[in-house]
């Protein structure tokens, strides 16, 4: 821990045995954003802060649904699940309005050196970042999600076998305040509570389906960012089940409907406080640093899908005509491309990335295209291509995304570049770890399959 951060923690120390504070909460991502936590007597956070805490490893060895892994390295039966190590981050501190104010912070895993765990999702990031920072650069992100949300819990939506959840509203009505206003006390506690959980919300607003909202996170430093998005998915989730409701982030839960974006919008500022994406000389505002940052996505994104498409459900998304993209393209405020180009003053000129599902773990997408624009500038990459006027999906000359997780993963086992950027351990335990996926997925069946085949074969 640097000695500024021990500082931090002392003081915080301080402060929160004056207030009497009894227990804290703290919490580590795992592999899918999954977030994983529990509550400290304030003697264990003390020595906690001042140190480390041990936490089952098992976090980064199971799936979603907490079965474990075959086939890493990482941990397993193999290595009899011990401890691994969690390092609080002081600047994460926050209470949760919804339960009591009780202190809260975020962590990441450390190997027994007390260096950074390299396939902890939020180290991940941290080691993007510093890139950022030796090459002068300081990244800004700001996230946005799309979800629906249900009148259910989670034993009425078992009982049903998860089949036709109940939307807590009917309809296609987009930018409704009619819609907000007949939940208008679930709609005002995400807004207010989430901010006072600094998770700031700069808008909300109902979407195009059943149910279905949009938040958009003001716009922070890039950790910062993928904390306040992690939070924020797991805030909505605490938040709304006050009100009998379940959210979803999953990407497309309906074929007929529109699936659940988890746009970045994306600028790199220098030391002097410079936008280093805006050129006033330039047609489209766009400095050549810019220009070469969106080659850099453009030219890995096929490598790097299942960091932004990261489930199988991820792909039904990624599909023609439903405001999603399926080929690496870019535009100046077009809708249709993955990278949307906002072009405006030196102050707002940034990169909209629209491939990212709200499935995504923030950390690892957020460092994966940030990785992926550094590497372009250090390359020197220059837009080969027009931007695309118009609709993206007739762009024949381009060829599609990977159609699923099997696909993109492999591509993604296969780069050099992603290996270069993100480091062989992270990439070689996320790609085991969308092989497991897929093959739970295979070994499933499903409704659509008793549905075709039951009677009638």
């Amino acid at each position: 821990m640097a000695n500024s951060e021990t500082s931090d923690f002392k003081k915080i120390l301080e402060r929160l045995e004056h207030a009497g504070i009894k227990k804290v909460k703290v919490a580590v991502a795992d592999i899918d954003g999954v977030l994983r936590g529990k509550y400290l007597h304030f003697d264990k956070f003390k020595s906690a802060a001042e140190s480390t805490f041990g936490f089952c490893n098992v976090v980064l060895g199971w799936d979603s649904s907490d079965v474990c892994y075959d086939n890493i390295t990482y941990t397993g039966w193999h290595s009899g699940y011990p401890d691994a190590l969690v390092q609080l981050d002081p600047a994460t501190e926050r209470t949760v309005p919804w339960d009591n104010n009780v202190p809260f912070f975020l962590g990441g895993f450390v190997a027994s050196d007390m260096k950074p765990l390299d396939i902890c999702p939020r180290q991940t990031l941290a080691r993007v970042i510093e890139k950022a920072d030796a090459m002068g650069f300081s990244a800004k992100n700001g996230m946005e999600f799309e979800w629906f949300n249900f009148r259910e819990t989670a034993k009425s939506l078992s009982e049903k076998g998860y089949i036709r959840p109940e939307p807590i509203t009917p309809g296609m009505f987009g930018y409704s305040l009619i819609r907000a206003g007949q939940e208008k006390d679930y709609f005002n506690a995400l807004m207010d509570e989430l901010t006072a959980f600094r998770v700031p919300i700069e808008g909300l607003h109902t979407e195009t389906g059943p149910g279905v909202y949009e938040a958009a996170i003001l716009y922070s430093d890039a950790m910062e960012s993928a904390d306040r998005a992690v939070l924020f998915k797991a805030g909505a989730k605490d938040i709304a089940a006050r009100f009998g409701i379940m959210p979803s982030f999953m990407a497309k839960w309906h074929k007929d409907l529109p699936g659940c974006s988890g746009h970045m919008h994306q600028s790199l500022w220098t030391k002097n406080g410079d936008n280093a994406f805006f050129d006033a000389k330039d047609p489209h505002k766009m400095s050549a640093t810019f220009k070469s940052y969106l080659a850099g996505q453009l030219k890995l994104l096929p490598e790097m899908l299942p960091f932004f498409a990261p489930t199988v459900n991820s792909y039904k998304r990624l599909v023609d005509g439903y405001w999603a993209p399926v080929k690496p393209t870019w535009g100046i405020d077009n809708r249709t491309v993955s990278h949307r180009v906002i072009p405006g003053s030196e102050k707002s000129t940034r990169l909209e990335v629209r491939v990212s599902g709200s499935d995504v773990n923030p950390y690892l997408s957020v460092a994966a295209s940030l990785a992926a624009g550094l590497w372009g500038i250090e390359q020197k990459l220059s837009l080969d291509d027009a931007p695309v006027r118009g609709s993206a999906y007739a762009e024949s000359k381009v060829p599609r995304l990977p159609a699923n997780l099997m696909d993109a993963t492999r591509k993604l086992a296969d780069s050099k570049t992603a290996r270069q950027v993100l480091g062989d351990a992270l990439v070689d335990h996320f790609v085991k770890t969308r092989e497991w996926e897929w093959r739970q997925f295979q070994d499933a069946v499903t409704d659509w399959e008793t549905k075709r085949y039951f009677e009638i074969i």
